[in-house]
């Protein structure tokens, strides 16, 4: 699949102020600075439709962006973000739960991980959720061209060892780069597979 047209379509903290016409989403979440803003904005091939920043926490709301005027692609809020007071972080903890429990338009949520580190307790923690929910998810680890070919599998490999002391079957895993655009055909080709049995 390739991205001919992406176009801004409303922020909301509350599924009730999603945009009224009704398509499939397609939701990314991570950890604060986890690179998601850079992943939107690489399939995309826009370096400005996500805003990007150094200082974590920057989104704050859902961001909902319409692509080839068939399908959503839906920024949610980083979770995890230490640095922000305790009522910030559940403010921003039930944005995202009323999105990903009460969006039945949202086909698949990717969850994204830093892949130059192991998955780590809070990522687990917001995975069993889903479980728990029965919520479709993908994983796509980010950053992959910060680390060698053999440092990068073997991290691979310890992940999915994590993975698999709390989950029976992986879930579909890509790895990504937005300065290399690694993993983009990949994940375009995956969420276009999804689109075609909708």
């Amino acid at each position: 699949m390739k991205i001919s047209e992406a176009v801004f379509a409303g922020s909301s903290t509350r599924i009730s102020q999603k945009p009224k016409r009704k398509l499939p989403e397609f939701a990314f979440i991570g950890r604060s600075n986890v690179g998601k803003s850079s992943l939107i904005n690489s399939l995309c091939g826009n370096r400005k439709l996500a805003m990007t920043s150094s200082t974590p926490g920057k989104t704050k709301v859902v961001n909902h962006f319409l692509i080839n005027d068939s399908w959503y692609l839906v920024d949610l809020p980083g979770y995890g973000y230490a640095k922000m007071g305790q009522k910030g972080r559940d403010e921003l903890a039930a944005v995202i739960r009323d999105y990903i429990r009460n969006s039945g338009e949202m086909a698949l949520l990717f969850v994204l991980i830093d892949s130059r580190h192991d998955i780590g307790r809070i990522d687990l923690d917001f995975l069993a959720e889903l479980g728990e929910h029965g919520i479709p998810f993908a994983l796509i680890l980010t950053k992959c061209d910060k680390q060698g070919p053999n440092v990068l599998a073997a991290q691979i490999e310890r992940d999915r060892e994590i993975l698999l002391q709390q989950w029976e079957e992986l879930p579909p895993l890509f790895c990504s780069s937005s300065q290399t655009h690694r993993g983009k055909e990949e994940i375009l080709d995956y969420i276009e597979n999804i689109l075609n049995t909708l």
